[in-house]
């Protein structure tokens, strides 16, 4: 299942950007309000739960300064990565964009296709707001 944000403009420098998001206690910032949980687990991930969602750690799983940081998760079952496309638009502005890619069977991926589709656009918006 892949899904994407709306691409959205930000007041941060592409490198700027690139260096909130490669810091996972930024994520916190950004996250939906109905976040209920949120803890740093290590230098590179961080966990987290949504109400009425189930607990997720994510972890920074790769990194291209200063245009890509890839998000994956942790769990085994719900096997799923976050690409954060960052460009340059100017300079002091850049464009973030986030691709989901998850590998769900097909009755997984109808339940959480919208909830996660609201869930990368909360995201996006609340990075553009940073």
């Amino acid at each position: 299942m892949n899904l994407e944000s709306p691409k959205v403009t930000t007041k941060k420098s592409q490198q700027e950007m690139y260096n909130f998001l490669n810091n996972v206690e930024n994520y916190q910032q950004v996250m939906p309000e109905s976040l209920e949980k949120f803890e740093v687990t290590s230098p590179n991930s961080f966990l987290f739960a949504l109400k009425g969602m189930p607990q997720i750690e994510l972890q920074i799983k790769e990194t291209r300064e200063p245009e890509l940081i890839i998000l994956g998760s942790t769990a085994e079952k719900f096997d799923f990565t976050i690409d954060l496309v960052i460009e340059p638009a100017g300079e002091e502005q850049s464009e973030v964009q986030l691709f989901f890619e998850g590998k769900f069977n097909t009755m997984m991926a109808m339940m959480v296709k919208g909830p996660l589709k609201k869930f990368i656009t909360t995201l996006s918006e609340n990075i553009k707001e940073v």
